[in-house]
């Protein structure tokens, strides 16, 4: 999907915490929080260099106050949110479930900024779509699609983001806070009988039916690609490349390859690189719990971008 030259910048542009998966879970928790690790091991067995990873710093209060509900913010920091809000995104409080969230945050913060430097840019983990103003969900505290976006449209010459989601359940606390902000576009592909029950209305929406393919997947995602390209003009790219569509995951209900999962992530790149958009990628879902199964979907997204070879 890419050149070697194009290789050389990438390697660069790489964003990685190790407390990204330092959270203790109770057994048998349905999150696979030790993925991001995984992948982080993956790509330095595939002969990635550890100077390539840049650390991030935890996003800030004031950074997420500026778009999202303040009582929510601090309320969730503080530990003091209700029990039935906490069950709705699906962790039990601590105080390093926060230091995780905010770091994970703050690390696709910092990918959309190395994003828009260098034009590609891939953090380990991120992808935190079923957030709002004033709630989480489904695993997310804090949206950090929408912030990142937002962090974009500061930079002069960028005037319009478009999220482009292909995790396989609808986001739609980034549809939700996006529906007023004609800067901010919203390109959703999932499943229609998936998670959540109660869709919000997208810029673009695909619903995709049980059992779905690799080439009829492909193929609405050309379409929609397609489509993105006729109705906005967008300045820089958002890719959650969420792989819970593949075909042996837990919670997804789709049978997409994995073979399938690369052609996908190489055809939102080749379409970035065909209109030169700078694009900042997050790994969304996956939800296998053979997470050496679910590390090796995960790097079909830095194998599309040529930072370890495909096999």
């Amino acid at each position: 999907c890419v050149t070697e030259m194009d290789n050389v910048g990438i390697l660069q542009h790489l964003v990685f915490h190790p407390i990204y998966s330092q959270l203790e879970l109770p057994v048998r928790h349905r999150f696979p929080i030790e993925k991001y690790q995984g992948i982080h091991d993956a790509l330095c067995a595939g002969g990635v260099s550890e100077s390539a990873f840049t650390t991030p710093t935890p996003v800030g209060r004031d950074t997420l106050t500026n778009w999202y509900d303040a009582s929510y913010v601090d309320a969730l920091i503080g530990g003091t949110l209700d029990t039935k809000a906490m069950r709705r995104i699906g962790f039990p409080w601590s105080e390093q479930l926060i230091k995780r969230s905010l770091t994970a945050v703050g690390g696709t913060l910092k990918t959309a900024e190395l994003a828009l430097a260098h034009g590609l840019a891939l953090n380990l983990t991120g992808g935190y779509h079923h957030a709002g103003a004033d709630w989480g969900s489904g695993f997310c505290l804090f949206n950090d699609l929408y912030l990142a976006a937002r962090q974009m449209l500061t930079n002069p010459g960028i005037d319009s983001v478009l999220i482009i989601d292909l995790d396989v359940h609808q986001g739609d606390g980034t549809a939700l806070l996006a529906q007023d902000d004609t800067a901010v576009i919203t390109l959703s592909l999932h499943g229609e009988k998936n998670f959540p029950h109660r869709k919000q209305q997208s810029d673009m929406d695909f619903p995709l039916p049980k059992g779905m393919t690799d080439e009829p997947y492909l193929a609405t995602l050309d379409e929609a690609l397609s489509v993105a390209e006729r109705l906005y003009a967008p300045d820089a790219i958002i890719y959650d490349a969420g792989v819970d569509v593949h075909e042996n995951d837990d919670l997804g209900l789709l049978n997409i390859t994995t073979a399938g999962v690369y052609q996908r992530d190489c055809m939102v790149f080749d379409w970035c690189r065909r209109h030169n958009l700078p694009v900042a990628c997050v790994i969304g879902g996956g939800y296998q719990r053979d997470i050496n199964a679910l590390v090796d979907v995960h790097l079909q997204l830095y194998r599309a971008a040529g930072v370890i070879p495909q096999r």
